[in-house]
């Protein structure tokens, strides 16, 4: 009889360890970790969005990359679980180059892009012949171009789409030099090119206002900016992850909201879009 007791009560301690290790993605007492690859961490959105997600019983590990080119490939190896640095054309874009099947899960933010100078305080003020930086990146690059445009400096061709590179330019009244570089170099070139298109984060990083400091500034309200809005990205198998759409469902809360604000000196905005939304934008690039 006490060989049969000792071996239930083994019994009932291994269904009980069992019932406590297992593990759960609804936040029912275990902690899910979730590492997310990024570009920069200033600022006190991840805090504040770390801090929320811990209340759901979700642990943030935020893992840096200091070139645009890194996140996506670490998030295809399997390195990281999601990440949040990139835009919807941008991650189109390195699909394709990279043979790769990650998709948009939620979207973050859209940052405008600027013009910036250290030599004048008006496109207007551009000479013949000046110099203009802009970032090298195929997405970046076309959409650093269609400023320019929309600011009346060049005319693209109608064929331009969303990848057009300076080949595409049709007019170039002022023959302004266009210098594609590495997006985080845009802003180290400032005291060599009479102007430079910096991307809002990468100016944000550099110490810019990017309300105030650029000569002139992308439209963040127009349609056509639709393919810049900033997201959250998965691996394909991932997208409807539960715990990544709790981050996404954290990260537009009124908190955060108002520390993107806060962060960016009111230069990026908080972006509503369903995944569904996101989706069909981002298969239609």
């Amino acid at each position: 009889m006490k060989k049969w007791i000792s071996i239930l009560v083994v019994l009932i301690a291994v269904v009980t360890l069992a019932a406590c290790g297992s593990d759960s993605a609804s936040g029912d007492g275990d902690v899910v970790k979730v590492k997310i690859g990024v570009t920069g961490t200033d600022g006190e959105v991840w805090p504040i969005l770390k801090e929320k997600a811990k209340a759901e019983g979700i642990e943030i590990e935020l893992i840096e990359f200091s070139d645009y080119t890194l996140p996506n490939q670490a998030l295809a190896d399997g390195e990281i679980d999601i990440n949040s640095f990139q835009h919807i054309a941008f991650l189109s874009q390195f699909n394709e180059e990279n043979d790769l099947d990650l998709v948009p899960i939620g979207a973050t933010i859209i940052a405008p892009m600027g013009l910036y100078s250290e030599k004048i305080k008006d496109v207007s003020e551009l000479k013949d012949g000046d110099q203009i930086a802009i970032p090298d990146d195929p997405s970046n690059q076309a959409r650093a171009l269609k400023l320019l445009e929309s600011a009346g400096l060049i005319t693209l061709a109608d064929d331009f789409g969303l990848f057009g590179d300076p080949s595409k330019i049709v007019e170039n009244p002022k023959n302004l030099d266009i210098l594609p570089i590495v997006a985080q170099q845009t802003p180290r070139v400032l005291p060599d090119v009479a102007a430079s298109v910096i991307n809002n984060g990468v100016a944000g990083q550099a110490g810019f206002d990017p309300v105030n400091d650029p000569i002139y500034v992308e439209d963040g309200n127009d349609p056509n900016t639709l393919p810049y809005v900033n997201i959250f990205a998965a691996r394909a198998e991932d997208k409807d992850n539960e715990i990544y759409q709790k981050l996404v469902e954290l990260y537009h809360d009124e908190e955060v909201v108002k520390a993107v604000e806060a962060d960016t000196n009111g230069g990026s905005i908080v972006v509503e879009l369903s995944k569904e939304e996101l989706l069909e934008q981002f298969s239609g690039l």
